[in-house]
């Protein structure tokens, strides 16, 4: 824990280790899947976290679990959340809501899987439910923690023009729900994490192709301040495509949330002679040359999940603000459902 203090005039940052008894955070999961597995093995190696066990519906995968992972399953969730101080729900999205409010009721921490409910007046509720807890919810947009993102976001400042491509190949896990909520929401809680205007207006179309939701959608999202963002998502492509592009004045910025890279093109006006070696961009007759600079930054690799997890923890421990709150999951998920509205109103009117 970090303290500042002040001495004689002189500014201090002292860090403070310190422990006493149940001074560890108590937690669960709820859905033991094939994330959920991976939340339990991550939150077992964070040191904050007291990991007390999980509860999944199937008692044949949730007796597989327990001795994989040399932990307990609880018979129900109420008796898991008797046992602990916060919760990781990582069940279907359709039962998400229902999870929450019962660890909301409790008054239990919540870290909810995206997107944070199957409807927006769920994720409403959810908001108003937590308020009056007093309790911290955090929602799983594990892209705000990829390490291309974390290295870029700085250098993003006012982009007018975004484009993202969010393609992947089939899988039959997470058609249960249209790719615009498992897939370009991804990209929509970016894009409204970086815009911060309102949306305008919205565009969209989609096709159902292996699934009966939407497999390929696209979406044209314009803001109060001019900025378009042009959204595509597909969960039947032939390779595997992760990226986003900013574009802003004299600034271009490319994250590969995939690849985990990132490259930042930036412009700047040539001032007296320029360097033999340098890129010129030459505007013409009357306008002054620009110099085109470009850049690679280091990407540290990280474990994003598990970041998000230790983000959360530190929330609790601090009483902080997480840092991808329930108010951003509601957001992303409300531009989520115009998509679905746009789209349903354009196949309509096709047809």
């Amino acid at each position: 824990m970090l303290i500042k203090c002040k001495k004689k005039g002189i500014n201090k940052i002292v860090l403070v280790y310190f422990c006493k008894k149940n001074s560890m955070i108590k937690i669960g999961v709820l859905g033991a899947g094939h994330l959920g597995k991976i939340h339990i093995r991550l939150l077992k190696e964070i040191e904050n976290f007291e990991f007390v066990g999980f509860y999944d519906p199937d008692e044949e995968n949730s007796k597989k679990v327990a001795e994989e992972y040399n932990t307990k399953a609880f018979s129900s969730i109420a008796e898991l959340l008797d046992n602990i101080d916060a919760v990781d729900i990582v069940t279907p999205t359709i039962s998400h809501f229902d999870c929450a409010v019962d660890a909301i009721k409790k008054g239990k921490h919540v870290f909810i899987e995206k997107p944070v409910t199957t409807t927006v007046e769920e994720a409403e509720e959810l908001i108003k439910l937590a308020h009056e807890a007093g309790i911290k919810i955090q929602v799983g947009h594990v892209e705000r923690f990829n390490p291309a993102f974390l290295v870029s976001k700085d250098k993003i400042n006012n982009p007018m023009f975004i484009e993202t491509h969010r393609l992947a190949q089939f899988n039959p896990r997470g058609t249960d729900v249209p790719v615009v909520l498992d897939l370009m929401i991804h990209d929509l809680d970016i894009v409204l994490s970086i815009v911060k205007s309102n949306v305008s207006k919205i565009s969209a179309g989609g096709v159902a192709v292996v699934s009966d939701t939407p497999d390929i959608a696209n979406a044209r999202i314009e803001f109060d301040n001019g900025c378009v963002a042009n959204l595509t998502a597909s969960r039947i492509s032939m390779k595997n495509m992760r990226k986003s592009r900013f574009f802003q004045k004299d600034a271009y910025i490319a994250v590969d949330f995939l690849e985990k890279e990132a490259e930042i093109v930036k412009m700047k006006e040539i001032d007296g002679e320029p360097d033999p070696l340098a890129v010129i961009l030459e505007l013409g007759e009357g306008k002054k040359n620009k110099e085109i600079y470009f850049d690679k930054p280091k990407v540290e690799a990280n474990n994003a999940i598990k970041d998000e997890l230790s983000c959360f923890n530190a929330a609790i421990a601090n009483n902080t603000t997480p840092p991808v709150t329930i108010e951003d999951g509601y957001n992303a998920l409300k531009v989520a459902h115009q998509i679905l509205e746009k789209m349903k109103f354009v196949t309509e009117h096709i047809n």
